[in-house]
């Protein structure tokens, strides 16, 4: 073929070892004039569901392919980016073109392109994304394209990627895993297996790193923790701790937390919140998280009081946070059984017998007073003498609302958790939450809701209120509103709600 057909940047690029054949067809099916306005056009085209049809029938997957065996040098990365894009857009929904993808062995040839030339000591995130969003679209034509394109990269492949510090390479990355995983448990298993859990981490070290929250992540993720029963084995490899073994029970001895840790969990909480009416939630995960709440608690310094809302910038404060506000949406509304075997459990019910009710409750005594009723006991507290500084401080701006919001959650149409609230002697205590606090916004509100649901169809709550009596009190004007006023006990110094009526 003549040399002046072929051209990038209208410049003759002679040393190109292109078989004339394949140059030829290009700009033929282009009807195009140089090679890389051949593969432009055709890039073009493939965006339509139309033009992939077309195109499906003149062999381009093909003949781009052996493009890009021909280019596989780091001198030619702008025309492999060009016929990464064209076989990306043929490959995306068209069957016909990812089957002739599958019998060119064109995953070994993209595979073979991204290793080789974006991976290089000076990486081309470009090519390496382009290629991944190829593999990606190719993979979701399910079955043998799935294993097709997972056996060539897990699990070594698939550790260099995730390793590149780059979000423009991490999500499509994560699209890749998901698709590949999607319907098939074996594959699955195999990621969250030793081999396959550091392609994870480092997976969330790049998207603490650089910030990213994309659809791919989260879905992947929602996948993993979720849905399925992987939080911890992640949670933890994120961090290296000690651990004992008693009786063959192998126990994470944590003392501290690191950033990709609460990144990890606040990227949960997200998905939660953005999907808690559709999400499936496994017992294995609400237990999980109700663990790692119980380990933050015990490390977090309570003795600060917390100036901002999350995230604050400490990881073990982070943690605690994310983990509150998790189990406060997983508490939210009754969820999906993940499983058979969980299908005659309520996750809500899973929590409180594994001993959510009381933790919270005793988390919620030991802080001090709301801002609102700290104020006025602190008039009457110097006069006497008597301020006490063994109470507990808000580690952030919201701990308190968090934990009166799960409370509140748990008891909304349960009558096990209202009567387990009155036995525990919670009642007075969530009705001193009715109050405006300064380092709670909306307490207020979750108090009233948690009250709310206490009261809700159980007599023997709502007699619990009515058989207050009144003593020495403090006046609150949210609280008066609704016929309370706050009683400081002479001795103890706590704080109790009684009706003013």
């Amino acid at each position: 073929m003549d040399d002046k057909v072929v051209t990038v940047d209208d410049q003759i690029v002679a040393e190109l070892t292109i078989p004339e054949n394949v140059a030829k067809e290009l700009l033929l099916v282009s009807n195009s004039s140089s090679l890389e306005t051949a593969l432009e056009k055709l890039i073009e085209l493939a965006k339509e569901e139309g033009g992939r049809l077309d195109l499906s029938s003149k062999n381009v997957v093909t003949t781009v392919l052996h493009l890009c065996q021909s280019l596989s040098s780091i001198s030619y990365r702008y025309l492999l980016l060009l016929s990464l894009k064209v076989l990306r857009n043929l490959c995306a929904g068209e069957i016909r073109n990812q089957n002739e993808f599958l019998q060119q062995r064109g995953v070994e040839i993209v595979v073979d392109v991204i290793m080789s030339v974006g991976l290089t000591p000076d990486p081309d995130c470009m090519i390496i994304r382009v290629g991944l969003q190829l593999l990606g679209n190719y993979s979701v034509g399910g079955g043998e394209r799935q294993c097709d394109v997972w056996y060539q990269l897990f699990p070594h492949k698939f550790l260099k990627i995730a390793r590149v510090r780059n979000q423009e390479i991490c999500d499509p990355l994560c699209m890749v895993i998901y698709t590949c995983c999607d319907g098939t448990d074996g594959l699955l298993t195999d990621l969250c297996s030793e081999k396959g859990l550091p392609i994870l981490i480092e997976i969330l070290r790049t998207a603490s790193a650089v910030g990213l929250k994309e659809v791919w992540l989260k879905l992947l993720l929602s996948k993993l923790c979720i849905e399925g029963s992987y939080i911890s084995s992640i949670f933890f490899k994120l961090h290296s701790y000690p651990s004992v073994e008693n009786n063959g029970v192998v126990t994470h001895v944590v003392d501290q937390f690191v950033i990709e840790q609460s990144y990890l969990l606040s990227t949960l909480s997200e998905i939660l919140n953005e999907r808690v009416e559709h999400i499936v939630v496994s017992h294995d995960f609400a237990r999980s998280i109700f663990g790692i709440l119980k380990s933050a608690s015990g490390v977090v310094d309570f003795s600060i009081r917390g100036k901002s809302d999350l995230p604050v910038g400490s990881a073990p404060i982070d943690v605690l946070g994310y983990s509150l506000t998790i189990l406060r949406d997983i508490c939210a509304s009754d969820h999906l059984s993940s499983s058979k075997e969980e299908s005659s459990k309520d996750v809500v019910d899973v929590l409180v017998s594994s001993g959510l009710i009381e933790f919270l409750l005793n988390l919620l005594w030991d802080l001090e007073p709301p801002t609102t009723i700290r104020k006025a006991m602190k008039q009457d507290q110097i006069k006497e003498g008597t301020i006490s500084s063994s109470f507990r401080c808000c580690p952030y701006q919201g701990f308190r609302r968090d934990i009166v919001a799960i409370l509140g959650n748990c008891a909304y149409r349960r009558r096990h958790v209202q009567d387990e609230i009155r036995d525990k002697n919670g009642i007075l205590l969530l009705l001193q939450q009715c109050v405006i606090d300064e380092d709670n916004p909306f307490l207020r509100e979750w108090g009233i809701w948690c009250v709310r649901n206490l009261l809700e169809g159980n007599t023997e709550n709502q007699g619990v209120i009515t058989d207050l009596e009144l003593q020495g009190t403090v006046d609150v004007p949210e609280l008066v509103r609704l016929g309370l006023r706050v009683e400081v006990d002479p001795v103890t110094r706590r704080t109790k709600l009684v009706n003013s009526s």
